[in-house]
Parts: structure tokens; sequence; C-alpha cells
């Protein structure tokens, strides 16, 4: 129930068309079809509560005369036993009180979310301090990722978590000797498998925070090294078996990796890069979601 709440104050629109709709329901109900029930009431006050979180970005004024014109229309159209100005008062305190107070829950959820971007930067800007040849990858891979996202018509609430996700997908390295993480030689089978635990490490890292398993965050980090033919790791789930989000990642990681400069090689050509990833279409990487990114790196002259 609660992750329910949650999801919907992600979508503050909800919350304003649903006070238009209870407003407009609640003067049709006491204006027309029954008028003068009082047992209508409840929605006036639902109305006041939409209004606090729908529009808890807008200014002072706007907040108040919207009240007002909930307060005349609960205070018009159900009459009270003192039809007076000091009962109007009253209410217009009481509904003001409501519609405030929702509004600064919305502004205390917003700030929760803002503080976890800002922890979640801060994480990536701890590994990529390690190792200045990965310095901005976890962000280009975000901006590659969110871009194959919306190509594919994913929720904006969804590429949301996947860019925070990008942010953190190799979390894990912090676990990872600098020996191994910064050698320039081919690294030996063992130090590869070492290597291979740094999913599991950033799994681990940040599983205890609910908000990552809810929202996939935490699907990225352990499964971005999946491949689609199930000899990936670390589970070596295969085909759908690994979720979408990180196999859109899979594509972005692997992009960056070999266009950007490493420690132990130069930044490898576009055409170089493009010739491996259709190479590994189907086995390394998902097709469609290949194909997606092969359409935006065209659409937009190869520089995306």
């Amino acid at each position: 129930m609660y992750t329910r709440i949650g999801n919907c104050l992600n979508h503050p629109s909800y919350f304003r068309y649903g006070f238009y709709f209870l407003l407009l329901i609640s003067l049709v109900l006491n204006s027309v079809i029954t008028q003068n029930d009082s047992n209508f009431y409840i929605l006036y006050i639902l109305a006041a509560v939409f209004l606090g979180i729908g529009f808890y970005n807008k200014p002072a004024w706007f907040i108040i005369f919207f009240t007002v014109l909930v307060v005349v229309c609960r205070f018009f159209l159900i009459p009270d036993f003192d039809p007076s100005i000091i009962n109007f008062l009253v209410y217009l305190v009481t509904y003001l009180l409501i519609t405030f107070i929702s509004l600064e829950l919305m502004k205390y959820v917003q700030k929760v979310k803002e503080s976890q971007v800002e922890l979640t930067m801060a994480l990536a800007n701890t590994l990529d301090s390690r190792d200045a040849y990965t310095l901005h990858h976890s962000e280009n891979v975000a901006k590659y990722a969110v871009k194959i996202a919306e190509e594919m018509k994913l929720s904006k609430h969804l590429c949301e978590h996947i860019r925070i996700g990008c942010l953190l997908h190799d979390i894990g390295k912090i676990g990872i000797p600098e020996r191994i993480l910064n050698k320039k030689e081919k690294l030996t089978i063992d130090e590869y498998n070492v290597i291979k635990n740094h999913p599991t490490i950033g799994y681990n890292i940040i599983k205890h925070v609910a908000t990552f398993n809810q929202n996939g965050v935490l699907d990225i980090v352990l499964h971005h090294h999946e491949r689609y033919d199930g000899t990936g790791y670390p589970e070596g789930l295969k085909g759908d078996e690994i979720p979408l989000a990180a196999r859109i990642v899979a594509v972005a990681d692997s992009f960056d990796a070999m266009t950007s400069k490493r420690i132990y090689r130069d930044e490898l050509e576009m055409e170089h890069t493009i010739n491996e990833i259709c190479k590994n279409k189907g086995t390394q990487f998902d097709p469609e979601v290949v194909d997606v990114f092969f359409n935006l790196l065209q659409t937009n002259g190869y520089k995306i």
C-alpha cells in the first residue's frame, strides 16, 4: 500500500487532474443531482488535499485562491446550521490547513527524491575519483541509456530510474583493489574473476535502500553484465529473463567503454565500435535494444 502511495506521489499531475475532477463532481452532485446533501463534504476535503499535493510548486496566492474557491462551493452548496461569516472563516482556516499540510508533505517527498539523487551523484563521483580513465563514464552511460529508453517510448518515470541505475551501475568497483582496477597489462584469469564480482558487490552496497529495490535500480547494478545468450554474469540470465533496463544499460555501457580512453588502450574508432556491437547482437546484446541504438546513432549523425 505504501509503495502504491509513493508511486502516486511521484506523479503530481495525477493529483492536479484529480483536484479538478473532485471539484467538478462536487459541484455537479450538490447543485444538480443531490442538492443540499451534506454527505458530500468529504469530496471538498479531498479536493483540498489534492490541491496541495498537485500544485505544491505553485505560489501561495494560487493555492489560497483555489482553497477559497473550494470553501465557497462547500459553504454555499451545503448549507450549514450556522451560515455566518464566522463559520465561513472557520471553514476557510480549516481547509487552508489541510491544503498547506498536503503541500508541505509533497515538498518533503520531493526533497527526499533530490537527496537521493545527490547521494547517487556522490557515490558515482567516489568511484570516478579512483580511476581517472573512467571519469564521467557513469554519466555518459546514463546519457546513452536514457536516450535509448526514450526512443523505446518508456515512461519518463522509468527513464529517471534508468538514469540513477546507470550512475550507480559500477559502484561495486569500489570494492575492487586498485592494483587490479588500474592495471595496464592484460588481466589474469584470477584478476578478471575478481572484477566480475563488482555487480554483486555493488548490489550488496545499495540493497538496503528500499526505493532502489522498488524502482529497478538494483536490477541494473546486478545484471548489467548479463548476456542475452545466457553466458554473462553474475547469474547467467538469458533473453527476457534479464530486466529490460539492464539490457539497455549493457549496450550503453559497452558503447561508452569502447569509445573512451582506458588505462590499457586508446579509444576505439566509431566504425570499429559499431561493428563490435553489431557482431554481438543477439549474443551479448538484446537485438531490439541494439536496433534502437543504431537508429539513434544514424539519426544524430553518430553523435549522441
